[in-house]
């Protein structure tokens, strides 16, 4: 029983109707999404650095000559001991 050009057609038509009901609602992947990019200017926003910068306290004095010595003595190893700084204050009980 051959199936006719029209009936073909209104066969092709009920079968979109009732796909149509098979659709969901979540947006597609390959949908655009309002926050694309958002990452890459996050990350950005963290990298600039704030060219007035407002601190608490004063910043400490620095020497440039002061810096330059203590590079050279890491470079020929010659680095000066720190200070034993004691963190905290353990007592034990042995008896």
């Amino acid at each position: 029983m051959p199936i006719d050009r029209a009936s073909r057609g209104m066969i092709a038509a009920g079968m979109l109707l009732l796909m149509a009901g098979c659709t969901d609602e979540r947006p597609s992947p390959f949908a655009p999404v309002d926050n694309f990019g958002e990452a890459n200017r996050q990350t950005l926003a963290a990298q600039i650095i704030d060219p007035n910068p407002v601190y608490d306290s004063p910043m400490a004095d620095s020497s440039g000559e002061h810096t330059a010595q203590a590079i050279g003595r890491y470079r020929t190893d010659k680095v000066k001991k720190p200070d034993r700084v004691q963190t905290s204050n353990t007592v034990t009980n042995s008896q």
